[in-house]
């Protein structure tokens, strides 16, 4: 029986696991801003915020490959000042599957937190708590159920990315090959054994994913 090289899996839940943690903490803040505050330009902050859901996966990884790559100033500086290259390698599958995965978590992110009564969140305040305080005392455990629904949505994106991660991370067997991009190899190479169950354990991945966030959401908005 062939062998089934389990890497690709293994690199695409840490991947996946990692973005959706950067996701949660730089897309919570967002979703707050959005929801919360009135500012000029917010409407090209949320259709800027939108675009990696609109632009082809390789436009976006061709971006982010210019941005953070060796010719840069800001690739040069993380790797000759901080020793962190990024293109070619495994943090670029993070960062490629943040960028693309976090306007998933942001979405329903921010429709929970505007659905927060700000009546109540106001009379915290009259009762001096701090904004801070407010958020994780009131705002964050009534869009709860709105802001995990994102997460795990973005776990599930991050977790399928295909054409931003190879743009960024390329694919290096053993290094920077995701689940995704095996799948696209062995396709090629006419491995349809492997193809197959690949492809069998991420589509049973993805409906026991949207079947979780379905049976979580039920009713609750």
């Amino acid at each position: 029986m062939e062998r089934i090289d389990l890497f690709p899996l293994y690199l695409s839940i840490k991947v996946s696991v990692i973005a959706t943690a950067i996701s949660f903490f730089i897309g919570l803040a967002i979703a707050w801003v959005m929801a919360k505050k009135e500012f000029v330009g917010k409407n090209f902050l949320d259709a800027l915020v939108m675009q990696p859901l609109i632009i082809p996966p390789t436009v976006l990884g061709y971006y982010l490959l210019v941005m953070l790559g060796r010719t840069s100033p800001l690739g040069r500086f993380l790797e000759d000042s901080l020793g962190l290259p990024i293109v070619f390698t495994w943090k670029g599958a993070v960062v490629a599957a943040a960028v693309a995965s976090m306007p998933l978590f942001i979405k329903p992110a921010r429709s929970a937190i505007e659905s927060v009564d700000s009546h109540i969140e106001n009379a915290a305040r009259l009762l001096g708590k701090s904004e801070l305080k407010v958020f994780t005392s009131i705002t964050f455990p009534l869009a709860k159920r709105g802001i995990l629904t994102g997460g795990v949505m973005a776990f599930a994106r991050a977790m399928g990315d295909f054409g931003t991660t190879l743009m960024v991370a390329g694919n290096i067997p053993g290094k920077t090959q995701t689940a995704s991009i095996a799948i696209y190899d062995a396709v090629q190479a006419n491995n349809t054994f492997l193809a197959n169950i690949l492809v069998l354990i991420i589509t049973i991945f993805s409906i026991s994913v949207l079947f979780w966030v379905n049976k979580f959401t039920k009713g609750k908005y």
